[in-house]
């Protein structure tokens, strides 16, 4: 543990949490490539008798890919050690929005996430041309909802600005600027998709995933675990470190991923641990 950029003076509060929520890309893994020590990592939380999430920011797949990704790389998952942004973003869109249409710039996968959960989606691709859409919903603007769209086309965007200039609800499902990739690469991801829409409409978006802490309030009353029995790791300062803080929750930054001790040392607030990555965690525990 790098003491200086900690938080936390002893391993306290880590070994006192009972749920671990983890990040995937640039935590867990890059791409294809599994981090050492990362699946043994996961067998140690079970074998610790303590529960385990893999919670993601990544709103372009649904939960069950997730799954069969996982489990693909090797990891044991099933459908209730999976929750996503698109989840979260889900249920926001119920509670807040249910009966509202909802367009949506965001894959395939993300829209029918959505459509499962009860949202009632409107789809570019499913109608004839932007004409019609812009008519069919002129006297009743709809709820503009961003994801992290690897499918995306120009019409969605040029939509989406139509709507929230004429003053619809602007709702993402992460603030991500960027998802990593193997050898350096990135995708930019949800948040810069947006900043594309704000800077074309004027709209600022409602972000439901890490850092809002609302996915962690979500998960601690589907478990039954409170909040500060609760850890959080991750690489990314601003939505993995930043939702453990705004939740109460424990915090672990690991540097296998997008995030510097340079980045860490400038913080206000420090994580509470900050280590190399989970393989280092997994002797901690």
């Amino acid at each position: 543990m790098n003491k200086e950029l900690s938080r936390q003076n002893d391993f306290d509060a880590l070994h006192n949490c009972k749920l671990f929520l983890l990040d995937m890309d640039g935590t867990l893994y890059l791409g294809d490539n599994v981090f050492d020590g990362a699946i043994d990592f996961i067998h140690t939380i079970s074998d610790k008798g303590k529960k385990y999430i893999y919670l993601t920011n990544n709103s372009s797949r649904a939960g069950t890919d997730y799954v069969v990704r996982l489990k693909k790389l090797g990891f044991p998952c099933e459908s209730e050690n999976v929750y996503t942004s698109g989840m979260a973003t889900a249920r926001y869109l119920m509670n807040n929005f249910e009966g509202r249409n909802v367009f949506i710039v965001g894959t395939a996968t993300f829209t029918n996430e959505l459509r499962c959960a009860g949202v009632k989606v409107i789809n570019a691709s499913e109608y004839d041309s932007s004409e019609e859409i812009r008519n069919e919903l002129e006297k009743n603007n709809p709820v503009v909802c961003v994801g992290f769209d690897t499918e995306m086309v120009y019409r969605d965007l040029d939509l989406a600005v139509h709507f929230l200039r004429k003053g619809s609800e602007f709702i993402a499902a992460n603030p991500d600027w960027v998802c990593p990739m193997p050898k350096g690469e990135v995708l930019p991801d949800c948040g810069s998709i947006c900043a594309l829409l704000t800077a074309s409409s004027g709209s600022e978006p409602t972000y439901i995933g890490k850092p809002n802490r609302n996915m962690i309030d979500i998960i601690s009353g589907i478990t039954g675990v409170s909040n500060d029995k609760i850890c959080c790791v991750g690489d990314r300062l601003y939505t993995d470190i930043a939702v453990a803080q705004n939740a109460g929750a424990v915090s672990v930054c690991v540097l296998s991923g997008e995030c510097t001790e340079r980045e860490i040392s400038e913080l206000e607030q420090k994580p509470d641990y900050v280590l190399n990555d989970v393989k280092e965690l997994m002797t901690l525990l």
